[in-house]
Order: C-alpha cells, then sequence, then structure tokens
C-alpha cells in the first residue's frame, strides 16, 4: 500500500480565505474608487488587482498547472522577453468592474485547482526558467510561495490605497486578511 502525500490545499489552508478578502474589498468599489492612484506614477487600485491576477496566471502558467493554459487562451496579448519567457500584456486585460471580478476569481480557481490536485511530493518538481541569460530549474515549491508573496504583498498596497480613500475593509486590514478561523482548544483536542 503506498502513502500518499496530502494535497497542498492542507499545507496552504487559508491562502482561500485570502482570496475572499481580497474580493470582498474589490466588488463594492465605484470606478472612482478603482481608478484612485496614489501618485500619477504609480498602479492605480484597478491596475493593481489586475496585476494581481496576471502575477498568479503567467507564473502557474510556466508550471503548467492545472486549469493555466485553458486560462492563458483567454489573454488577448502576450510579449516574449530576451529571454525567451511569454509575459501578459497586462493592459490587454479590462480593468471594468466585472472583469477584475472574473479575474480574480477565475485565475483562483486555477490556484485552488492546482492546490487541490497536486500534493507535497509534487512540490519539488521543476521546470526550466531562464531569467537575464542565467537558466534555472525552479521548483513548483518555489513558484507557489511567490505567488502566495505576491498576492499578500500586493493585496497590503491594496489595503493601503483604500485606506487613503477613506475605505474601512475590515479583512485587509485589522484582520489581517485571514479569515480562516483557527479551532478552539476544545475543538482542537479532539
Amino acid at each position: 500500500m503506498t502513502n500518499k502525500s496530502p494535497s497542498l490545499a492542507s499545507i496552504y489552508e487559508g491562502w482561500d480565505g485570502y482570496q475572499r478578502s481580497l474580493l470582498h474589498a474589490v466588488e463594492p468599489l465605484s470606478s472612482d474608487q478603482l481608478a484612485f492612484r496614489p501618485a500619477p506614477d504609480q498602479r492605480s487600485v484597478a491596475e493593481l488587482v489586475r496585476h494581481i491576477a496576471c502575477g498568479r496566471l503567467g507564473w502557474f502558467l510556466r508550471m503548467n498547472a492545472p486549469g493555466s493554459a485553458e486560462l492563458a487562451s483567454q489573454v488577448s496579448e502576450w510579449v516574449q522577453d530576451n529571454d525567451g519567457n511569454r509575459h501578459i500584456v497586462e493592459g490587454s486585460i479590462s480593468i471594468q468592474p466585472e472583469d477584475l471580478i472574473r479575474w480574480l476569481e477565475a485565475t483562483w480557481g486555477m490556484v485552488e485547482a492546482t492546490l487541490t490536485q497536486w500534493t507535497v511530493d509534487d512540490l519539488q518538481k521543476t521546470y526550466r526558467h531562464t531569467f537575464w541569460g542565467k537558466t534555472y530549474a525552479v521548483s513548483r515549491q518555489w513558484t507557489i510561495w511567490r505567488i502566495l508573496s505576491h498576492d499578500i504583498h500586493h493585496g497590503g498596497q491594496l489595503s493601503l490605497m483604500l485606506y487613503m480613500q477613506g475605505i474601512d475593509i475590515p479583512e485587509l486590514g485589522s484582520l489581517g486578511g485571514h479569515l480562516t478561523e483557527p479551532p478552539g482548544i476544545e475543538e482542537a483536542s479532539q
């Protein structure tokens, strides 16, 4: 009998709560609130949300994650860098409110499928990635951690940008974006 390692969903538990917090922060925003940018050379709120979704797709596609190729086929414009890597032209993705929500949900569906279908044993599998002329064997673990931290980093920026507009978003603010409540003492001992 072979012991199968646990799915990544158990390892990365809580990321789904952060996704819900992002959606709850973005869904009620008006077009003016989405257009806010803290400085002329900085991304707007809408551009930042789009960047979160594009980051997920770009990196998960590199490791051939479940659903990534199908989702990538919905992107109309890509560029190739000097190392041969394809990148989404973020400006080709609409920043209309309903499109931002759709892309956050669609890219989360891809992440969730990956976390559900892959196991801990899959984390060490690698793919080739060239950056500034040097080729690396990048692990799935590295990539998933990169995108989890990318979500958190830019979610923090989103929180600050909404705070600057006087918008209260407790889930990304005082609750820290973590909706998954740990079990109580009585539940944990059972």
